[in-house]
């Protein structure tokens, strides 16, 4: 049997749009798990250009890559910075009961 070729899956060649964003967000906070949420936060960026994020917000390339990395702990300056620089912005609504 010939071996099959593999590659790695990237969730950032995959958001397209607003709703892709959102519905990935959403998704990410529904697990209560701090370092996915980076981790997604920091894929969102570099679908759209993580160099562009880092230059409009004054801030490193490098240093946005690794606190938004899988092992990173952004600030939550840095987290609302980077959301709002991709036009979102964090909302609070009461949780439902289960």
């Amino acid at each position: 049997m010939k071996p099959v070729k593999t590659t790695l899956w990237d969730m950032a060649e995959h958001i397209n749009t607003k709703e892709d964003v959102i519905g990935i967000l959403e998704a990410a906070l529904e697990e209560n798990d701090t370092e996915f949420l980076f981790r997604v936060i920091g894929d969102i960026a570099r679908s759209k250009g993580m160099a562009q994020i880092a230059k409009e917000l004054n801030l490193a390339r490098e240093s946005l890559y690794r606190s938004l990395s899988q092992d990173g702990n952004p600030s939550f300056n840095t987290v609302v910075k980077v959301l709002n620089n991709l036009g979102f912005q964090l909302s609070i609504k009461q949780k439902i009961p289960a």
